[in-house]
């Protein structure tokens, strides 16, 4: 006979606490539960001890065993909240990042400072950053990727969210038109030296997400350097925890009139604001 829920509660959690931290384990249990199955902590108060029906237990061995083996749960659950929405989310996309809404918290800041009116997120993945501004705004959004995998994504986001946006496939700003606006980008900045000594998780999000030549810098000094050309307003860059100083120096060289890093809740640079 199968065993109870408050039984499997209790074994998931050890389970999980074989490879994350005890209170991590704790907190992912309870998400497994609640965003998994399904089964809020009311529901479990009063039905904790009807017992668990085969389908149930085999849907959390199977995640049970992929997530043993490294894979994230988000990809295991299909989705991640951001800003309070959910957002699809499969292999071909990163998972959103709670440093990610600090890129946008600043893009709507200089945004309206600047009064513009279009805006547009380069690399878009699976389409955070440019689903919300586009539903916290006013602004025409465009959102570009060289993935099609993410841009299939994206516009699956968009479309379940109701935000109006322009979708183009390309490489950095290469396929989006005239005017550009506003410029923001989460886009990879990770060193590919690194690589060995990231998290296993990582292994499951797609490397070209990832990781970037010239030690995680080279797509954001070529976007940079497009942004410039293109004589956008402002290019906002979600970037790597020591990387502010030199990305700095490189906008001011390329003729940006101001260049700044603010830093995230840790104290690591995390955006970089370079401003015509």
């Amino acid at each position: 006979m199968p065993g109870t829920h408050h039984r499997l509660r209790r074994d998931l959690a050890s389970a999980l606490a074989e490879f994350l931290e005890p209170e991590e384990a704790q907190a992912e249990c309870v998400r497994w539960f609640e965003d998994g199955l399904g089964l809020s902590r009311t529901w479990l108060a009063t039905h904790g001890s009807e017992p668990v029906p085969e389908a149930r237990a085999r849907q959390v061995a199977d995640w049970l065993q992929r997530r043993r083996a490294g894979e994230p749960w988000a990809y295991l659950l299909g989705w991640a909240l951001f800003r309070d929405r959910r957002f699809q989310v499969t292999p071909a996309t990163l998972i959103p990042r709670p440093e990610t809404e600090l890129l946008v918290e600043a893009a709507l800041d200089i945004g309206q400072r600047l009064g513009v009116e279009r805006c547009v997120d380069v690399g878009t993945g699976s389409g955070i950053i440019a689903v919300s501004l586009a539903l916290e705004t006013s602004w025409q959004v465009s959102a570009t990727d060289l993935s099609p995998g993410a841009l299939a994504v994206a516009r699956a986001n968009a479309a379940q969210l109701g935000a109006r946006l322009q979708f183009h496939e390309g490489s950095l700003l290469e396929s989006v038109p005239e005017p550009l606006g506003l410029v923001v980008a989460n886009l990879p900045y990770v060193d590919p030296a690194d690589q060995p000594t990231l998290q296993r998780e990582l292994a499951f999000e797609p490397a070209s997400a990832l990781f970037a030549p010239e030690r995680g810098l080279a797509l954001s000094k070529a976007l940079l350097s497009q942004a410039r050309t293109r004589q956008a307003p402002a290019c906002l860059l979600e970037i790597g925890s020591e990387q502010g100083g030199e990305l700095c120096r490189w906008a001011m060289g390329l003729g940006w009139g101001k260049a700044l890093v603010h830093q995230d809740f840790a104290g690591h640079d995390r955006i970089l604001i370079a401003l015509a």
